[in-house]
């Protein structure tokens, strides 16, 4: 059904990151199970945002260095 998805901009308020992130993690297949229909994304509502794993906090920084 169209309610067991949403859309990139619900999950964009939803994760706390950009539309344009969340477009970039699709089209990466970074997210389990979103679908392109033409040039929109649907995203299952029960979807994990993904881990960012750029870059570690300075937080975890320091406690490696201890």
């Amino acid at each position: 059904m169209v309610t067991d998805y949403m859309s990139v901009n619900e999950a964009s308020k939803k994760w706390g990151i950009s539309v344009r992130r969340i477009q970039k993690l699709c089209a990466e297949n970074r997210i389990d199970g979103a679908v392109r229909f033409s040039r929109v994304w649907a995203i299952p509502r029960d979807a994990q945002k993904p881990i960012d794993g750029r870059l570690k906090s300075q937080r975890e920084r320091k406690q490696n260095r201890a």
